[in-house]
C-alpha cells in the first residue's frame, strides 16, 4: 500500500487518480458513463427499496420516500436515448410510446393499458406512463413486461437512439433486478395523484452510507446466514415430501392396475353368464320343438292306428313292427327330454355360483374405492405441505437477490482494482525514467566540470537520495500489487462460490414456479365453489324473505297480531308524546301499535289489504326494504 507521505510527494491522491480516470471515459464516450450511473443509481434505488421494505415489514403506498426514488429513477432510465418526434404541436418526448407495445407483446399487459386510458385525471403521455409503471408494480409484473420490451431490437428502435440503456446491456441488467420487487406489495392509489406535473429529482442523500449502514449490513449479513440454513432445511423437507409423494404414486398406480383388473374380470364374467344364458334359452327352444315333434308324431300314430284298427287282425304282424318302432322312438324322445332338464339344473347352479361371485367383486370395488379415498386426503395434506413451502421460497429468493447485489459490488472492486494497478505500473514506469535521466546527468557532470567536485559530490548525495526514496516507494509499490493480486483471487473464488449458489436458487426458482402454477389451479377451484356458495346464497336469502312474506300473510289472515286499545295508549310509540285535542291517535294496519299523525303519515298495501293502507315509519321502511330486496 502507499503511504500519504509518498502520496502527498507526487502531488496526487487516490481520489483525484479515480477522478481523472472517469473523466477521460466520459470524455470518450459520454453516453456510456451515463448508462453506468444510470445502472448504478438503479442498483441503489431497487436494493434500498427492498432493504427497506422488508424492515418496514408491512403493504408499501405512494407516499413513502424510497419507492418514490424508485419511480424517479426508472422514468430516467426509460427517457435516456429516448427520440423526438415531430407533432401538430411541435417536438414530442415521451414514455408512453414504447410502453404502449407491451400491450402487442403480451395480451395481459391490455388490462394495465385499458385502466391507464380510462383514468380521467391524466392528460399527458408522461402522465400516462408514469400510471403504466405503478399498475405494472403492483401487479409484480413489471420485470416481465421490461423483459418482453428489451427482446424486441426492432421495435425499440423506432423510440430510442442506437446508444440508448434500452437497447444495450445495462437494460438486461436493470430489468433482471427488477425481478427482485416481486417480494414488495404496494397499495398505489393512481386516481388521486397528479403525475402530469411531477417532476422527478434523485435524492442522492438516501442512498450515503454512514456507521449505521455498516452495523445494518452486519445485521443483514446475520440475517443471509439464517435464511441460507432455513433454505437447506427446506431442501431436505422438499426431499422427503418428493420420496413420499413418490411412493404415494406408485401406490396410487399399482391400485389402480388392480382395479382395472378387477373390472376387466369382472366384464369377462358378465358376458360369460350371458353366453350361458343365451345357450340356455337355446336349449329350452329345441326341447320345445322336440317335444311338439313327439306330440304331432304321437298324433299322427293314433290317426293311423284308428285308420287302420279294421285291419289290424289281418296285418297283425306289420302293425306290432310299426307300434314297437313308434315305442323305441318315443322312449328315446323320453331320454331325451330328461337330458335336456339336467343340463338346465347344472346351467341354473351355474348361474347362481356366477352371481355369488359378482357379488364378492363389487364388494372388493367398494373397498378399493375407499382406500382411493384415503389417498385423496393425503395428496391434499401434501399439497398444504407445498403452499407452506412456496413461502419459504419466497425468502430464498429474497437470499438470491442480495447475494447478485453482492456479486455487482464484487464486480465494481475489481474493476477499481484493476484501475489502481494500471496506475501504479504506470507510476513505476516514470521513476524509472527519472532514475535513468539522474544517473546520465552525473556521468555528464564527471565529464564537463571536473573543477567542481565538490558541488557535484553534494548533488550526487542528492540523487542517492531520492534514489533511496524511489527504491524503497518502489518495494511498496510491489508488496501492494502482491496484495491487490491476492484479494484479487479471493475475489474471485468468491464470485464462482456465489455463481454455484445461484444456480441452486434457480433450480429452487424452478421448483417454485411449478408450485405456483399448482396454487394458481386451486385458486380457480376455489373461486369456482366460492361462486357456487354465493349463489347458494342468494337463493337461500329469496326463500327466507318469501317465506317472511307468507308468514306475516297468514298471520294477518289469522288475526294474530296485537291491536292495541285507545284507552291503554296515552302517548305516541315513536315519538312519545302525549296525545291530546290537536294530537290524535292512529292505529297502524301492521303491527296494531298507536302513534301520532306525523309518525304514522304512510299508506304501503299489505298482504291482508289490497288496498293502501296507514302504517308507521318503521313498518314502512321495513316494508320498502322487503319490497326492493325481493325485486332484485
Amino acid at each position: 500500500m502507499y503511504s500519504p507521505q509518498s502520496l502527498h510527494r507526487w502531488g496526487i491522491t487516490h481520489s483525484e487518480s479515480m477522478e481523472r480516470l472517469a473523466y477521460s471515459q466520459a470524455f470518450r464516450d459520454p453516453m456510456a458513463m451515463e448508462r453506468a450511473n444510470l445502472l448504478n443509481m438503479a442498483k441503489l434505488s431497487i436494493k434500498g427499496l427492498i432493504e427497506s421494505a422488508l424492515s418496514f415489514g408491512r403493504t408499501l403506498d405512494s407516499d413513502y420516500p424510497p419507492l418514490q426514488q424508485f419511480f424517479v429513477v426508472m422514468e430516467h432510465c426509460l427517457k435516456h436515448g429516448l427520440k423526438v418526434k415531430k407533432s401538430f404541436l411541435g417536438y414530442n418526448k415521451s414514455l408512453w410510446g414504447p410502453l404502449e407495445m407491451v400491450e402487442k407483446l403480451c395480451p395481459e399487459a391490455g388490462e394495465i393499458a385499458a385502466s391507464v386510458r380510462d383514468l380521467p385525471g391524466l392528460k399527458t403521455p408522461l402522465g400516462r406512463a408514469r400510471a403504466w409503471l405503478r399498475l405494472a408494480l403492483m401487479q409484480k409484473k413489471l420485470a416481465d413486461y421490461l423483459r418482453l420490451l428489451i427482446t424486441r431490437k426492432d421495435i425499440l428502435s423506432e423510440f430510442y437512439e442506437s446508444s440508448a440503456v434500452m437497447l444495450e446491456e445495462e437494460g438486461a441488467v436493470i430489468v433482471g433486478l427488477l425481478v427482485g420487487l416481486n417480494v414488495i406489495d404496494a397499495n398505489l392509489c393512481v386516481k388521486g395523484e397528479d403525475l402530469d406535473t411531477q417532476v422527478g429529482v434523485i435524492d442522492f442523500s438516501m442512498y450515503l452510507k454512514n456507521d449505521i449502514d455498516d452495523y445494518r449490513s452486519e445485521e443483514r449479513n446475520g440475517q443471509i446466514a439464517a435464511i441460507l440454513d432455513q433454505k437447506n432445511y427446506v431442501e431436505e423437507l422438499n426431499r422427503q415430501l418428493n420420496s413420499t409423494v413418490q411412493g404415494l404414486q406408485g401406490r396410487v398406480e399399482s391400485l389402480e392396475k388392480n382395479n382395472s383388473k378387477l373390472i376387466e374380470e369382472l366384464a369377462i364374467a358378465k358376458n360369460n353368464i350371458i353366453k350361458l344364458q343365451e345357450e340356455n334359452h337355446q336349449l329350452r327352444t329345441e326341447n320345445s320343438v322336440i317335444l311338439m315333434k313327439a306330440q304331432q308324431r304321437l298324433a299322427v300314430t293314433e290317426g293311423d292306428l284308428s285308420c287302420e284298427l279294421d285291419t289290424y287282425k289281418q296285418s297283425r304282424q306289420g302293425l306290432d313292427e310299426m307300434y314297437n318302432e313308434a315305442r323305441r322312438q318315443l322312449k328315446e324322445e323320453c331320454q331325451l327330454r330328461q337330458d335336456v332338464e339336467n343340463e338346465l339344473v347344472v346351467q341354473v347352479s351355474m348361474k347362481q355360483e356366477m352371481e355369488m361371485a359378482m357379488k364378492l367383486l363389487e364388494k372388493d370395488i367398494h373397498e378399493k374405492q375407499d382406500t382411493l379415498i384415503g389417498l385423496r386426503h393425503q395428496l391434499d395434506e401434501v399439497k398444504a405441505i407445498n403452499v407452506e413451502m412456496y413461502q419459504k421460497m419466497q425468502s430464498s429468493d429474497d437470499s438470491m437477490r442480495q447475494k447478485n447485489d453482492m456479486i455487482a459490488r464484487l464486480e465494481e472492486k475489481t474493476n477499481q482494482i484493476t484501475a489502481t494497478m494500471k496506475q501504479l505500473e504506470q507510476r513505476l514506469q516514470d521513476a524509472e525514467r527519472e532514475r535513468a535521466s539522474a544517473e546520465d546527468g552525473v556521468r555528464k557532470f564527471k565529464q564537463d566540470f571536473t573543477n567542481k567536485a565538490e558541488s557535484l559530490q553534494k548533488q550526487i548525495v542528492q540523487r542517492e537520495k531520492q534514489m533511496t526514496q524511489l527504491e524503497t516507494d518502489l518495494k511498496i509499490e510491489r508488496d501492494w500489487r502482491q496484495t491487490l493480486q491476492n484479494e484479487l483471487e479471493r475475489e474471485r473464488e468468491t464470485i464462482t462460490q456465489l455463481a454455484a449458489e445461484a444456480q441452486q436458487i434457480n433450480g429452487l426458482k424452478k421448483e417454485f414456479h411449478r408450485l405456483q402454477d399448482e396454487n394458481t389451479q386451486l385458486k380457480g377451484i376455489c373461486e369456482e365453489q366460492e361462486h357456487a356458495l354465493e349463489e347458494l346464497g342468494c337463493k337461500l336469502s329469496e326463500s327466507k324473505l318469501k317465506i317472511e312474506d307468507i308468514k306475516e300473510a297468514n298471520k294477518a289472515l289469522q288475526g294474530g297480531q296485537v291491536w292495541l286499545k285507545d284507552k291503554d295508549a296515552t302517548h305516541c310509540k315513536l315519538c312519545e308524546k302525549e296525545f291530546s285535542i290537536s294530537r290524535r291517535k292512529h292505529h297502524c294496519r301492521n303491527c296494531g301499535e298507536i302513534f301520532c299523525n306525523a309518525c304514522s303519515d304512510n299508506e304501503l298495501p299489505l298482504p291482508a289489504s289490497p288496498k293502501p293502507v296507514r302504517v308507521c315509519d318503521t313498518c314502512h321502511a321495513m316494508l320498502l326494504q322487503r319490497c326492493s330486496s325481493n325485486t332484485t
